[in-house]
């Protein structure tokens, strides 16, 4: 008895976050549920414990909040340090309401199939991001880079305008106000977000720290995405904002996964 207590207390002990980054999976549709990266943690908790009822309570509140707003962050108390866990979700900007609560309940589907009893994941579709951990990490900020794409170089004659394009685009992002950014000039479009639970000088970081990398690592790409911790930023040379998932499907992009220094080196892909 003894032993099975110690083991059960050493499951439920404080998850430090090592997530195993999942691919970005084939597109065929520009759904805004459709996946974009995930990730658990290595630790698990015990079935029927204390911690899964709290994570479920969680996931509840998650799901029933998104019907009427677009972020929220939840902290599901329990009876012992172990068993307390941390949650938010996010929807994209323009995302309208029933969408965002669709995306959200779908992007929790997809985090209990992916990561079973893990004690915190995190899942980004193409419209809602959703995290959940017992250990805290609302209102920290987080650079670290995520998921990277970069799409086939544009045509030579027409780099140095798509790319002065870009450019002004991504720095009118930049120097945008609010968590969630759009913008465009002649075929470029660009949008950015920062997670809600960011104040204002932290979101203006990370977005600076993101759309810095993006131009600087896809530099003459026709589309790019780069995600960090708790901001991404995404361009396309190509128009509509729909087809982008599409594009993504090119034979011939560039697809980099990255994982942060605190991230385990266990890595898997998604059929």
């Amino acid at each position: 008895m003894a032993k099975m207590a110690a083991n059960a207390l050493l499951s439920l002990s404080i998850c430090f976050i090592s997530f195993m980054f999942l691919s970005i999976q084939t597109v065929v549709s520009s759904s805004t549920d459709s996946f974009v990266f995930g990730g658990c943690s290595q630790q698990k908790y015990t079935p029927n414990s204390p911690f899964e009822s709290n994570l479920n309570s969680l996931f509840t509140s998650l799901v029933n909040s998104a019907t009427y707003s677009t972020y929220n962050t939840y902290t599901i108390i329990g009876s012992s340090p172990q068993d307390v866990v941390y949650g938010l979700y996010q929807c994209r900007g323009d995302l309208s309401m029933p969408d965002c609560a669709t995306c959200v309940a779908r992007a929790i589907t997809k985090a209990g199939s992916y990561c079973p009893s893990a004690c915190g994941g995190a899942v980004q579709l193409q419209g809602c991001f959703v995290k959940y951990d017992n250990a805290t990490f609302l209102g920290v900020q987080d650079k670290n880079v995520v998921f990277k794409k970069c799409g086939p170089s544009v045509e030579y004659d027409k780099e140095s305008e798509i790319v002065g394009r870009r450019d002004a685009v991504m720095n009118g992002l930049m120097n945008g106000g609010g968590s969630f950014r759009v913008g465009g000039s002649g075929d470029v479009q660009g949008l950015a977000q920062c997670v809600g639970d960011l104040n204002a000088d932290d979101c203006r970081d990370c977005l600076s720290e993101a759309i810095g990398r993006l131009k600087t690592e896809c530099r003459a790409a026709a589309y790019g995405d780069l995600y960090l911790g708790k901001c991404y930023a995404r361009f396309s040379t190509f128009g509509a904002w729909d087809n982008l998932a599409e594009r993504h499907n090119s034979p011939f992009s560039l697809v980099f996964w990255l994982l942060m220094p605190l991230l385990s080196s266990s890595f898997f892909l998604l059929s």
